[in-house]
Formats: structure tokens, C-alpha cells, sequence
């Protein structure tokens, strides 16, 4: 999920909960190119547009809220999303000198890059100009981040309070495999995947595996928190400083968006990450059931 007021049901109804986007400087140049990139992207921005008004209003016509066609809207509109990403690649190499080539680039990259090496060769492909611009080395930081945490990485250790304040490090969990699980009980995404936790966790538990959880719940709300963790019935380890978006522990992650999650091999390695539903018990069962 995003911040707070409207954003949290837009949220509750996307594919997860993501931070803000920073906005670009402005000149005539830069309006002129953002032109040219919004006229190439019309028309997939016209049909998800029309995918979130089709929804919405669907929505609007029933007496309170309810997931009735939720999963497909969330389908569709991550196949839109898809679409949109390839066409800014092209715009990408074909404009390597366009500083709003940085724009599209950031979009690209989003709040959970399912290829970060690809988006860092983009990168490296725009001009000098480009690159070393101050929009250019704020992208440049963002990937440096993302690759640290990128699969076939080291998982960066850490130590963080648990729900009683004792400090709890990854590195206890050396020898197991361990998910790394982002949430926090105010993420409607968050709760609506953690009974296929819960169910990988029971299944696998037994199997050298563990979970730890880092909430990103706010300032002052412990008790919604705790109170989160007893109701949904997550049985293994947490951790929180309570800090919301600027969680030490998401911040070293690059984490922006929840629900997400990283999967760590025995040796301290990560193998696998945003494994979301089914998808978590079948890596699991390809990695456990020998």
C-alpha cells in the first residue's frame, strides 16, 4: 500500500501497497519529451483507465464493498501494466538521450523490479547527460539499492525488536531456509495474503524452514500490531522499530511496497522473492518435499 487517506482503498484494490514516486524537475525541454513519452502511452494509459473506472463502478453499485470480481480486475490490470512497461522500454532505447527517458525508466522499475540487472543495463545505456543528471543519480542510487537485494544476493543482516523489545537477528536463523515477510496490519493486501502463509508455514515448519516478519506498522500503534498477529494466527518470529515507511529493515530491503517478501536459502543467500500465493507453496514444496 501507499500512505494514507483515499490511496488506502485504491490500495486495498491494486496488486499491493507502494510509497510515493518523487516528481521531475521542471523545463521546457523536459515538458517538451514528457509530451512525446504521455502521446506513445495513450493508448495503454487509456485502457487501464477504463479497467479502474469499469471496476470502480461496478463497485459503487453494491451496498458495501466486496471482492466480487477483485481477481480479475487485479489481473487485468497487472496484463495492462505489463503491456505498458515493454512499450516504455522501447521508448527507453529509442530516446537514450530524452531525460524523460529517466521518468520511464523509474516507472519500469517500480516499487518490486522483477528485473533489476535489465533495468540497470537501460540505465547504463542512456547518454552521460542523462545518467549523471540530478534525476540520473537518484535512478543510479535506487538500482545500487535494488541490486543489494536482488536474487543470487547476500541477504543484508540485520537486527531488529520483537514484539516483547528483545533484538532479533537474521543471522540466528543461519542454517534454515527463512522468509523474509514486509507487511503491517493496516495493509488490506497484506491480510488478505497471510492465510496462504499461515498454510505454507504449518506445511513446511517441520522442514528446516522459518518465517520472519517485519511489520511496517506506524508510530504508537503496538497494539494494532500485536492484535493483528494473534487474529490472523502468523506463529513465528516478528519484528518492528514501528516506524512505518522508514522501517530500518525495509529501508535496507529496498522495500516500498507491501506486501513483499524475500526467500533466504540455508547459507544466507537470497533464492526467490515476492512469493505470492500459491506460487509460495509450490517453491517451497520444489525446495522441502525431497
Amino acid at each position: 500500500m501507499k500512505k494514507q487517506g483515499m490511496f488506502l482503498l485504491l490500495c486495498s484494490l491494486s496488486i499491493g501497497c507502494v510509497w510515493g514516486q518523487e516528481s521531475n524537475p521542471d523545463s521546457t525541454r523536459l515538458k517538451t519529451e514528457q509530451n512525446e513519452l504521455k502521446e506513445s502511452l495513450a493508448n495503454i494509459d487509456g485502457q487501464l483507465e477504463v479497467c479502474q473506472q469499469t471496476y470502480y463502478a461496478a463497485q459503487t453499485k453494491k451496498v458495501s464493498y466486496d471482492t466480487v470480481g477483485l481477481g480479475q480486475f487485479r489481473y487485468e490490470m497487472a496484463q495492462l501494466k505489463e503491456q505498458k512497461k515493454q512499450q516504455e522500454i522501447v521508448f527507453i532505447k529509442k530516446h537514450p538521450n530524452y531525460l524523460v527517458s529517466l521518468e520511464a525508466l523509474n516507472d519500469v522499475i517500480g516499487a518490486i523490479p522483477a528485473d533489476i540487472e535489465q533495468y540497470r543495463q537501460l540505465f547504463e545505456g542512456l547518454s552521460q547527460e542523462v545518467q549523471n543528471s540530478e534525476v540520473g543519480q537518484k535512478t543510479k542510487k535506487t538500482i545500487n539499492r535494488y541490486m543489494a537485494v536482488r536474487i543470487g544476493a547476500e541477504a543484508p543482516l540485520f537486527s531488529a525488536p520483537d514484539t516483547a523489545g528483545k533484538e532479533i537477528k537474521l543471522s540466528d536463523f543461519r542454517g534454515k531456509y527463512v522468509l523474509l515477510d514486509f507487511w503491517a496490519s493496516w495493509c488490506v493486501p497484506c491480510r488478505e495474503e497471510n492465510p496462504l502463509v499461515v498454510k505454507a508455514y504449518q506445511q513446511f515448519k517441520d522442514k528446516n524452514f522459518e518465517i520472519l516478519s517485519v511489520s511496517l506498522d506506524q508510530p504508537g500503534k503496538q497494539e494494532a500490531w500485536l492484535k493483528a498477529i494473534h487474529d490472523d494466527r502468523l506463529d513465528w518470529a516478528h519484528v518492528s522499530d514501528l516506524k512505518f515507511w522508514n522501517n530500518a529493515v525495509a529501508q535496507l530491503y529496498a522495500v516500498r511496497s507491501i506486501p513483499q517478501n524475500f526467500l533466504i536459502d540455508p547459507e544466507g543467500k537470497i533464492i526467490a522473492a515476492n512469493l505470492r500465493g500459491e506460487n509460495l507453496e509450490r517453491t517451497l514444496t520444489d525446495l522441502l518435499n525431497n
